[in-house]
């Protein structure tokens, strides 16, 4: 384990400061900088007058950040606020990355290991700082991180004993610059794997994480396609012919999430020989994550699904996909793509018509009301009203812009929140009236 004596904190969020604390607790000196300490001029004098042996960095900066370049001409090591933690937790780990699912699979493998008996935390872009984590709970079994793309661009030695790309999707291209740039990031999750720590990858992926990484690690791979190491068919996850794990009646239990989480998770299991009855139970009791595919009730016979986590179209696809019966889907928001193409045939499978609403509204239009009835609405409250008086028994309203939320909303959970309140104040209105 590294220590460090001077530490240059860039970013004064929550992990900023879990990161501050956690280098004061072993007597290191520490300084912040943020655009509330002085931003600009602070990191200047900051980089003349003391001599960092560390920049502890927050995932809000890019590399290219000004204030990274900076330090980097100083020749100071950059080092993420997570790989920090973990560099202090003496159990083991789990990590998990991908475009979309992550929060939701570390929930599932945390509460799975805490039904085995086993001590065990979620940390990293989680919502809880990997350095937090540590310090409340310093004798953990499990370590399980959520790491996003930017939290690898800075990792430096990082290693789990099991580390999963759930997926590959277009996503954060303004910050990685194209989808190469952007798996090329996610790939460094294994850069530091040993020969026996495992590297949970989708089939499709598998050639290229490999080629890209080296093949001296022990792969394993998930996914549809019959060559996988573990698939989903039928309720079950396969290893060869041989099931391996029940998903039936789970949140799991479809060919979306079966395939993708529930393959990835069952090869987990498999490869660390953890309990399949514990990770099943979990499965059955886990509550799905606020804003992610979150189902509120029924009106009328009619389903409201919250799933403003959905901020790019891989997503938002998933979302439709997970829906019976026809769609009325408010997509749009603050777009973090231009191709919106590939979604096409899905929307005209399964979506009766679509409220769009946001900066990307009028592009969403221009693209799919050939192949789907579109209506532009300014605000998500006049999405909702229309959507709701348009949709019939048997039929889902969902909420899965496929968009930021940053036009109109300060986070997802804002947007998120708002669809809830239009639905409990439609919920009231439908009781008054009985």
């Amino acid at each position: 384990m590294q220590t460090y004596s001077n530490a240059l904190i860039l970013g004064a969020g929550r992990s900023g400061r879990a990161a501050e604390r956690l280098m004061q607790s072993e007597g290191a000196r520490t300084l912040v900088v943020s655009r509330e300490s002085g931003g600009d001029d602070g990191l200047a004098c900051a980089l003349r007058d003391d001599a960092f042996d560390v920049c502890l960095v927050s995932p809000g900066f890019a590399l290219d950040h000004p204030w990274l370049c900076a330090v980097r001409e100083q020749g100071i090591p950059l080092l993420s606020e997570f790989e920090l933690g973990w560099s202090r937790h003496r159990g083991r780990t789990i990590a998990v990355t991908g475009s979309n699912g992550k929060s939701t699979a570390v929930k599932w493998i945390h509460e799975a290991l805490c039904d085995m008996g086993l001590r065990s935390a979620i940390g990293g872009n989680y919502g809880i700082p990997a350095c937090e984590v540590v310090m409340e709970s310093p004798d953990l079994d499990w370590l399980v991180l959520e790491v996003s793309s930017f939290q690898l661009e800075t990792v430096q030695s990082f290693r789990a004993d099991a580390a999963i790309v759930l997926n590959i999707l277009p996503n954060h291209l303004d910050r990685h610059g194209s989808m190469e740039g952007y798996w090329k990031t996610k790939a460094r999750l294994f850069e530091c794997a040993g020969p026996d720590d495992i590297c949970l990858v989708p089939d499709a992926w598998l050639e290229l994480f490999r080629d890209a990484v080296g093949p001296e690690r022990r792969w394993v791979s998930f996914g549809p396609g019959h060559a996988s190491d573990f698939r989903y068919q039928s309720g079950r996850v396969l290893a060869g012919q041989a099931p391996v794990l029940d998903l039936s009646g789970c949140l799991f239990d479809t060919p979306v999430l079966g395939d993708c989480t529930g393959a990835a998770v069952a090869g987990l299991v498999v490869s660390l020989s953890l309990d399949a009855v514990s990770f099943r139970r979990a499965a059955l009791q886990l509550e799905p994550l606020p804003h992610r595919f979150q189902r509120l009730g029924e009106i009328g016979g009619v389903t409201y699904i919250n799933d403003s986590k959905a901020t790019n179209l891989a997503a938002m696809a998933a979302g439709i996909q997970a829906c019976s019966g026809g769609v009325h889907l408010i997509a749009g928001g603050l777009a973090k793509e231009t191709d919106y193409t590939f979604v096409k045939e899905i929307l005209a499978e399964q979506v009766t018509r679509i409220y769009l609403i946001g900066k990307a509204s009028e592009a969403m239009y221009q693209a799919w009301n050939m192949v789907c009835s579109c209506v532009e609405c300014d605000t998500l409250e006049q999405a909702f009203d229309t959507a709701e008086r348009a949709a019939a028994e048997g039929e889902t309203i969902l909420l899965s812009p496929g968009c930021a939320s940053f036009d109109q909303f300060c986070s997802f959970e804002e947007r998120g929140a708002c669809f809830e309140a239009l639905f409990n104040r439609a919920l009231k209105v439908d009781k008054d009236a009985l």
